[in-house]
């Protein structure tokens, strides 16, 4: 069995993801609580308890001599309120909010939808996928400058390129081997927007 449990600080942070028998020996220490669809939150004695109650769980259950306990899907953590600091990862929603939805060689606003990520030295050309070569662009600066470097299309960088300074917000990446969970939506959004970007 190999069923993976979203942790959360007790702010209801998601900040790591863990197996289902370190889940339930933090819940079972009394260093976690089990959190539910609408927020409700159990300790080990109420989690089993309900446990019986529950014919068909998702994602399984744990069968003791004397008792079986539900599988839970997010814990939270009952003393942890701090989120891991790391530097900002360089995905779309951050290279997005990072030069404010604005295409770096017009300067104009756009929604997310008129947007692209723009290699300034393209990959063709060896350009890397990193916050030093990579900027925002709207499509029609993006089809203008094409495989070109931006002198060569005749156009110049109206905001440079640079690596975004952290201020204290992360979103929790999940890597490309966890099976999300729908029960996990309430607490990541929009995995797509926060997944590592490969360099």
């Amino acid at each position: 069995m190999s069923t993976d449990v979203l942790v959360l600080n007790r702010n209801f942070y998601a900040i790591h993801i863990t197996n289902w028998r370190r889940a339930l020996s933090l819940l079972y220490l009394d260093h976690a609580r089990v959190v539910d669809e609408e927020y409700h939150t159990y300790n080990f004695s109420d989690w089993r308890e309900l446990s019986n109650l529950i014919k068909d769980h998702p994602a399984g259950f744990v069968h003791t001599p004397t008792f079986k306990i539900a599988i839970p899907d997010v814990i939270a953590l009952r003393a942890y309120d701090q989120v891991p600091a790391a530097e900002i990862k360089f995905t779309r929603r951050n290279i997005y909010e990072h030069y404010g939805y604005h295409c770096c060689y017009c300067g104009k606003k756009f929604q997310t939808k008129d947007l692209n990520l723009e290699h300034i030295v393209p990959s063709s050309r060896g350009g890397q996928s990193t916050w030093n070569n990579v900027v925002t662009s709207c499509i029609p600066c993006n089809i203008k400058k094409g495989d070109c470097l931006p002198h060569e299309a005749g156009m110049k960088l109206l905001i440079e390129p640079s690596r975004p300074r952290w201020k204290g917000a992360q979103s929790l990446v999940l890597p490309t081997f966890i099976k999300f969970k729908a029960s996990w939506q309430k607490f990541i959004d929009n995995v797509y927007w926060d997944s590592e970007i490969e360099e």
